[in-house]
């Protein structure tokens, strides 16, 4: 907020006269109408945005609309802002990277004549990328897809095309998709998906009930939408487009479209909207597969939310997050990105998740071969983006140069591994050995070594210039020696200037080189007084200031201009020369796109393997079977994010997830007892675990899991209209739609944002739904604690278990003790006013809080039932409904019976009378008690 004020008081000022106000605003107007573009002008020193735009950034950025101008007069006027270039940077990055909600056009010219120079979107970053990433690594490769839903009886088709721009990918999917758009979100959540093009017609129907919750996805998951006409979805001639796009045979391509109905058409429009046919350096360079859903673990925007997968600006630290507290990579950027996706991509197949283990077990148990790797990696520079900027014909010979340097350390890389003799020796040879052999022989990498090491004078890198070696050309050796021959006749005539002035070389005289005046001598003005009279008559002067007084003769002055020119015929070669070390260097991009994916995997699995070594609670390597057996068994597990943190001592607990005992599992207990830690550590467990990373428990156990369902925590989304029970409603509801016995789902406080009735009812319903219909292992965290009544009835078929989180209650002072350990058994009480204590509340409150709670749990048809349940273990279910005949029988007379207790004169009695008359109404009422078991109750 500071930095953006102190930005403001420093506005650049748009300085435009009458004419050229004119002439832009004329220009402006023509300009078609987008909500979701924001427009700048490039100014040169400074860069301007007008009206709506003008308004948004200065609410938005300068939080302030003092910081608008007006061009034009009266009803003509635009509200204008300008925006320096740091500034520009900032907003840049924002919009891109975080907003995502809108795309960016950057304007060139001047007077009524601009051109749009740049334009990017989030999920197509174009030549904004200079600017995004000239001094960040890129944290993220940005994906953007096309959806084509088509509306049928038995649901809706989703036809499917993604286009990766970073690492040249093209995919197609095309599968069924549920009222709630699961697999939708899903794919979004996998992919990393920054957009997505929908058809402008779909629109139109937003607000029926077939289109919103497609929209809702969008929102839920931060994804642009952008519109196209249903015209332009379409594959006619993509077979033939491919073929230029795609590098290898046509003949897979072609099988590939044909086997879609739906997805070809979405592709089409990507490539359309991308132009990506437009830039002939995309031809030959793409790849396109099929997507799977199945290929992964499919995660919602909730699940990843819950169980905080991936980094938030609100974390207050690098560890609050799985990926922050796993992202030990150490490339620059490639690491991270892979990491990225991996936590987006959890694997379902068990043999190649032991093969990461494998891997991970490697690196943990030999500490030298993991720190000497890690040392190694650290000088490995960003090769994806590398070869980008060279394919795209944006490179210098300073991305040679790096990708060079990256290159020279493969030996060492390969040395460190050859000197590992351990159990895992075969696999890492077959892993990486070989491959790193054949990327690295003469036909390969080697022979780009060879070509630096010729053209490229090594020599200069150390005085920071990236210059072509000039015995690479004869024509630029020709050129070096003349430069070379003039620098000396320069050097002796500044020696011999010197000795006729009297002066010293480099001391009282010096020679100077700029871009007004070219070669010159400079002496200082106390020098000045005694070489005066020579000055004048045998120099010209040039300029006199502070630091001294500048002077040339004819003989300088024509050394000078030689040399100039010389310069420029050598830069002028040497960038010819350039261009030719990059095009050739291009053709490599097959060699470092194998490497960037070598290098980018052992990074990230020498990051787990690192986290698992230096965690100060040991990390375990987990047992992974198949979806269809096994249990889920983690024993003395933990949250690594929260016992990362300083402040914690983190104290472990056992889940068994066993089936047919404990498969769904109710968890009571006091709220600040650590519930939602424990359920949600299950959760990071177990995807920890499928992306191939050692666990924070004792010992581990895990079925594979095809899904993680969520729903926790509340959270109003008024932007969308959706209050925090409707949106516990919607996330239920995905669950109920979405999960199968191979999901693992988890649920917590859910019911909390209606009446207590309803809430019991819903939760009870969504209980026995789970349990007796998906059959999925399940963590049901409730402050319902009737609902335990489940785990009674438990006849060692329906596998439900009852656990709660421990707490002490001191039995003189009444104080709360949190133990945070789970333990077998149902909690048969609430704690809130113990925790209402814990925040200090006045103690009256606390007393009349007690008072009122004891009168509710007397009269609450839910104890009624918890208790009734309890009493016939085994028996038929009771529904929460069923005690509400008696209930209208017996409170009318429970009602009588307190108010003739109340009007007894007891004040007026002795002790004796009193008890007689206490007994006579209760006999009255257990007489009329009879058959109504909510008078039983009450008595």
């Amino acid at each position: 907020m500071d930095g953006d004020l102190q930005e403001h008081n420093k506005l650049p000022e748009l300085k435009l006269d009458a004419k050229q106000a004119q002439g832009f605003l004329t220009f402006f107007r023509k300009l078609p109408n987008d909500e979701k573009a924001v427009r700048f002008f490039d100014r040169r020193d400074y860069f301007t945005a007008h009206g709506e735009n003008a308004t948004f950034i200065a609410k938005t950025y300068y939080h302030t609309t003092t910081a608008l101008r007006q061009i034009g007069n009266g009803s003509e006027a635009v509200s204008s802002v300008s925006v320096s270039k740091n500034m520009f940077e900032t907003i840049v990055r924002d919009l891109l990277l975080e907003r995502t909600d809108h795309s960016l056009e950057l304007y060139e010219g001047s007077g009524s004549n601009w051109r749009l120079t740049k334009r990017g979107t989030p999920g197509n970053l174009g030549s904004f990328e200079d600017i995004l990433f000239a001094n960040n690594d890129m944290q993220d490769s940005p994906m953007i897809i096309a959806l084509l839903p088509t509306f049928r009886e038995n649901g809706c088709t989703v036809g499917l095309g993604y286009v990766d721009l970073s690492k040249r990918v093209l995919g197609m999917a095309e599968f069924l998709d549920d009222t709630h758009f699961t697999n939708v979100e899903s794919c979004l959540v996998s992919l990393g998906c920054k957009e997505c093009l929908l058809p402008s017609e779909l629109s139109q129907l937003q607000k029926s009930n077939e289109c919103k919750p497609l929209y809702d996805v969008m929102s839920k998951c931060g994804v642009m939408v952008t519109e196209r006409k249903k015209s332009e979805f379409k594959g006619r001639d993509l077979g033939q487009d491919l073929g230029r796009l795609v590098k290898g045979s046509n003949e897979p391509v072609r099988d590939l479209i044909s086997s879609f109905e739906f997805a070809p058409m979405a592709l089409g429009v990507l490539l359309s909207y991308t132009e990506l046919l437009a830039d002939e350096n995309n031809y030959g360079n793409y790849q396109i597969s099929q997507y799977n859903l199945n290929n992964y673990m499919r995660l919602d925007s909730a699940a990843m939310k819950a169980l905080n997968v991936m980094e938030s600006k609100t974390d207050a630290n690098k560890n609050f997050s799985l990926f922050g507290l796993m992202n030990r990579t150490c490339t620059a950027g490639m690491g991270r990105r892979l990491l990225h996706m991996w936590l987006k991509q959890p694997l379902l197949d068990v043999k190649e998740i032991n093969v990461r283990l494998d891997l991970v077990q490697a690196f943990v148990e030999d500490a030298g071969l993991r720190q000497d790797l890690r040392q190694h990696l650290k000088r490995i520079s960003d090769i994806e983006r590398l070869m980008r900027n060279i394919q795209k014909k944006r490179a210098s010979l300073l991305h040679v140069v790096k990708l060079y340097q990256s290159s020279i350390r493969l030996p060492y890389i390969k040395s460190a591994m050859e000197g590992y003799n351990g159990q895992f020796a075969s696999l890492i040879k077959e892993r990486y050995m070989e491959r790193l052999n054949f990327w690295t022989n003469d036909d390969h990498l080697n022979k780009f070594i060879g070509l630096v090491e010729v053209s490229v004078d090594l020599e200069q890198l150390e005085n920071g210039e990236y210059m072509i070696s000039p015995g690479y050309d004869s024509q630029l050796s020709t050129l070096k020696d003349e430069q070379e021959s003039l620098e000396q006749q320069i050097h002796n005539l500044h020696k011999k200037t010197a000795d006729d002035l009297d002066l010293v070389v480099d001391k009282t005289l010096k020679l100077d080189k700029g871009p007004q005046y070219g070669h010159v001598f400079r002496i200082t003005k106390k020098e000045e007084p005694k070489v005066r009279k020579k000055l004048t008559t045998q120099f010209i002067i040039l300029e006199t200031r502070k630091d001294g007084v500048k002077f040339t003769n004819t003989k300088l002055k024509k050394l000078g201009d030689q040399y100039q020119k010389i310069l420029e015929e050598y830069k002028s070669c040497q960038k010819e020369l350039v261009a030719r070390v990059v095009e050739t260097t291009s053709t490599f991009s097959e060699v470092f796109e194998g490497l960037a994916m070598l290098l980018a995997e052992l990074d990230v699995l020498l990051s787990f393997a690192d986290l698992a070594a230096s965690s100060p609670t040991p990390y375990t390597r987990p047992e992974i079977t198949p979806l269809d057996t096994g249990d889920i068994v983690l024993e003395g597990s933990r949250h690594p994010c929260v016992e990362a943190q300083d402040w914690v001592n983190f104290i472990p607990n056992d889940c068994k997830l066993v089936r047919g005992e404990s498969w769904f599992q109710i968890i009571t207990g006091p709220n600040m007892g650590g519930k939602s830690t424990f359920i949600r550590q299950v959760g990071v467990n177990i995807l920890m675990a499928q992306v191939g990373c050692f666990v924070p428990c004792d010992k581990a156990t895990i079925s594979i899991r095809d899904c993680i369902f969520a729903r926790v925590g509340a959270g109003d989304c008024q932007l969308r209209g959706v209050s925090t029970f409707m949106q516990e409603m919607l996330e239920t509801a995905s669950i109920l739609k979405g999960a199968t016995d191979k999901s693992l789902i988890i649920i917590d406080e859910l019911g909390r944002g209606t009446s207590t009735y309803d809430g019991f009812g819903l939760a009870w319903a969504i209980c026995e739904h789970l349990v007796e219909v998906i059959k999925a292992p399940t963590l049901f965290a409730t402050h319902f604690h009737e609902l335990t009544a489940l785990g009674h009835e438990n006849d060692g078929q329906t596998g439900i278990a009852n656990y709660h989180v421990s707490a002490h209650i001191d039995s003189l002072s009444r104080k709360l003790t949190m133990l945070y350990k789970v333990e077998p058994g149902a909690c048969d009480q609430s704690f809130g006013i113990h925790v209402a204590e814990f925040a200090n509340f006045p103690e009256s409150v606390v007393a009349l809080a007690r008072e009122k709670a004891a009168e509710l749990e007397d009269f609450s048809p839910l104890s009624i039932v918890s208790n009734e349940l309890q009493q016939e273990v085994g028996s038929k279910r009771k529904k929460p409904s069923e005690p509400d005949d008696d209930m209208a029988i017996g409170a009318p007379r429970a009602r009588q019976f307190l108010k003739e207790f109340s009007e007894l004169p007891l004040d007026k009695m002795d002790l004796k009378q009193a008890l007689q008359e206490v007994k006579r109404l209760k006999n009255g009422l257990e007489n009329d008690a009879g058959d109504c078991k909510w008078l039983k109750q009450f008595l």
